[in-house]
Parts: C-alpha cells; structure tokens; sequence
C-alpha cells in the first residue's frame, strides 16, 4: 500500500495533482482543502495517501496532514459513502466544522455539501455520532445541554447568523447554559 509521496510537484488541477518521486509520477485526488495549501508548481511536496483498488482503477488520494487523512478513512467506513463523496465532504466542510455538525447532530451543515441529501447526512450523524470528539461539545452527556447549544444555534441561524459565526458563539458558551441565557450571551460575543 502508498501511504506517503515524497517529491516534486508538477501538476495541479483541482482535484487533482501529479507528483514526481524520483522520475514515477503519480496522480493523486486531493481535497480542496489540501489543494489550497499546496506550494507552487515545481516545489517539494510531501502527501499522505491513501490507496484504493477497484476491480476496474487503482486510486490515489491525497491529504496534507493525518487528520485529513483519518477523516477521511472514517468516512470510508460510513454505508453509502465512497471515495468521492468523502472527498467532496472534506472539501466542502472544515474537519472542524464536520465534528461540530455531529456533536451537535446538525443534518443542515451537512446537506450544504454538494451530493450529501438529507438521508445521506442523517446517516453519517448517526454512524460517525461516537467516532469524533471535540472539547466543549462531543463532553456534553446530558441530553438537556446539548439540547439547549443545539437551540442556541438554531436561534442563531434563524437569526441570519452564518453557520461558521454562529457554531464559534456557540462553542464559546459555558456547558450548563440555559438556551435564553446562552442566546444573550451568543448575541452579545457576536456584536463584538
């Protein structure tokens, strides 16, 4: 198995790039995130791969650090998503804010992804519910908290608030908030 390209970048076309390691050049499908922090053609370039075989392609995909690469081998693991779909979710979504969306079991930041529907979403809140942590939100046990950040929120939103504003607030906010309480807090680090 490929797990790490080391060498001389000589293609970008997003999404993908093409890599020459000592005169074999390989193709490599990388996120947008990735590819944005790519350096200019005819660099150095060191990628963390992950390599797939179809009975008709052998794939190779590309990530810029090992938490996308991780990411992206927990999404493998959801029913319904390939290659593709995990790679269109990682450039469409912050892996920030994807642990964000299942923490707080948002179907609405998922489904702003080009090809993840509503079921698709459903499902992957559901089956990734327990793989990913994040400090301040995945810590909530008490279905009463977590309620009320994922009504602070939605409050937000309704508010005209965009999701990235509105999910900073939100992590921002003390753990035992009530949701008027956590609402007026929001409000005021927002004015800010």
């Amino acid at each position: 198995m490929i797990g790490r390209l080391s060498g001389t970048l000589l293609e970008k076309t997003p999404p993908l790039i093409l890599i020459d390691c000592n005169g074999v050049g390989y193709e490599c499908e990388v996120p947008m995130s990735t590819f944005y922090n790519l350096p200019a053609i005819g660099d150095k370039v060191v990628m963390l791969t992950h390599f797939v075989v179809r009975e008709d392609a052998q794939l190779l995909y590309g990530f810029g650090t090992s938490q996308e690469r991780a990411t992206f081998r927990q999404l493998l693991k959801v029913n319904g998503i390939g290659a593709k779909s995990a790679l269109s979710i990682l450039s469409g979504l912050s892996i920030d804010d994807l642990v964000q969306a299942v923490a707080l079991q948002e179907p609405s930041m998922l489904t702003r992804v080009p090809g993840v529907g509503k079921k698709t979403a459903e499902r992957l809140l559901l089956e990734l519910k327990d793989k990913f942590t994040i400090d301040g939100v995945a810590a909530m046990n008490e279905p009463q908290t977590k309620s009320a950040t994922s009504d602070v929120l939605n409050a937000l939103l309704a508010l005209g608030y965009n999701e990235r504003e509105a999910v900073a607030a939100v992590k921002l906010l003390d753990k035992e908030i009530s949701v008027t309480d956590g609402i007026k807090q929001a409000l005021k680090l927002l004015s800010k």
